[in-house]
């Protein structure tokens, strides 16, 4: 399947773009994708994986699945003063 995962923040710094397109296995949890990506981003990887994943503007837990239809986006921890 297909799909549009949307960074924000740290991770589209690290990632370099705002928004990635990548074809994922059916049946891919938010926990799988998270891997997914650390591995294909090995310079993003302690980010990615502290990140929060919204699906459908909600916050996703690691086992929720994904598909094509859904609003992914990867929402890093922030800081400030």
């Amino acid at each position: 399947m297909k799909v549009r995962i949307h960074l924000f923040a740290g991770a589209r710094a690290a990632i370099g773009q705002p928004v990635l397109e990548l074809e994922l296995p059916e049946g891919c949890t938010v926990g799988t994708l998270q891997e997914l990506l650390s591995q294909r981003y090995p310079q993003a990887a302690p980010l990615l994986r502290s990140s929060v994943i919204a699906v459908n503007q909600q916050y996703a837990h690691q086992t929720t699945r994904l598909s094509e239809a859904q609003e992914i986006a990867i929402i890093p921890p922030v800081s400030g003063g």
